[in-house]
């Protein structure tokens, strides 16, 4: 079982980081450099987890457990209008993105109205395609609690936020709840504020982990992190990509920033040490999100086999 962490710390010496978890069998994910600054995401094989906090601190870094790392996030508002898409998105957003995972925003095209709210089957198919979501809406007790159909098909957890306090019975469609978070029109920057927003973090961590709980009653025929570093590998092109984060990792997966129809096959074509193509053991299909390719691997139970 691989364990998702970050360390933070100085830049002298951080390639002993890299270095040792290329040794323990595990996975760089993502590494930024500010200034004297590295932030590294990991992931790192449990029993083994001594051994990296032990250099951690020999090298006077931090090494704090990331749920959020190797995950994508959805964070959605009703709709792109100034009254739907207040300040408080945009800081989830970003704090989603400063403990590791990759956030999208998602604003959606009917979302108006308390009764006729909708969402179509587009925007739950690119919701889908994350590993949780966020629903953010206001300070309205029935005006949350009515919206509820908009994620009720949803099949990723679903974090939703507002500003009141709701009891959980009414809103069974939802993992988790967070209160105090509801139109604000300034950016969070108060104690209190900053504390809603770790609030958040933590239950879209507690989604994520049971997610994974799942996941490991029927494991993967091998891991997302191999799986992108193999398409780095035999597929270069992927290294030309514009996006900031070519190939963004899912619990299940990940989404490759490239064309599919120029690039699927090429895709499906990477090969494992073992002799299978990666087309044999996931599904790769189009994305919602600009028909990009979208690699889900097949459990143990379809393929019977774990490599």
């Amino acid at each position: 079982m691989l364990d998702p962490v970050m360390y933070t710390g100085g830049v002298y010496k951080h390639d002993l980081i890299m270095e040792l978890v290329e040794d323990l069998g595990g996975y760089l994910l993502q590494k930024n450099v500010t200034q004297s600054e590295v932030i590294l995401l990991l992931l790192i094989p449990s029993d083994d987890m001594p051994i990296m906090a032990a250099l951690a601190k020999e090298l006077r870094g931090e090494l704090v457990r990331a749920p959020l790392a190797g995950t994508e996030v959805a964070v959605v508002t009703p709709t792109l209008a100034i009254h739907h898409l207040p300040h408080s998105a945009c800081d989830v957003a970003e704090y989603l993105r400063r403990h590791g995972a990759k956030s999208n925003m998602v604003g959606l095209a009917r979302g108006v109205g308390r009764e006729i709210a909708q969402i179509n089957e587009y925007e739950t198919d690119l919701v889908n395609e994350h590993d949780a979501c966020v629903f953010m809406f206001g300070n309205f007790v029935q005006c949350i609690v009515e919206k509820g159909p908009l994620y009720r098909n949803i099949n990723v957890p679903v974090v939703v936020t507002g500003g009141p306090e709701i009891p959980k019975e009414k809103m069974p469609y939802a993992f988790e709840y967070v209160s105090s978070v509801g139109r604000i029109s300034h950016r969070s920057k108060k104690a209190n504020e900053l504390a809603n927003l770790d609030r958040i973090v933590a239950a879209v961590g507690r989604a994520l982990d049971r997610a994974r709980r799942d996941i490991e009653k029927d494991p993967l025929t091998t891991s997302p992190p191999r799986v992108m570093d193999a398409v780095r590998e035999q597929v270069p092109e992927v290294q030309s990509s514009f996006s900031p984060l070519p190939i963004a990792l899912n619990l299940n997966g990940c989404r490759i920033k490239l064309p599919y129809d120029e690039f699927h096959q090429a895709v499906s074509d990477v090969t494992f040490d073992e002799g299978m193509r990666l087309g044999d053991i996931a599904t790769i299909r189009p994305s919602r999100m600009k028909r990009y390719i979208l690699v889900r691997i097949k459990p143990e139970s379809e393929t019977g086999f774990v490599i």
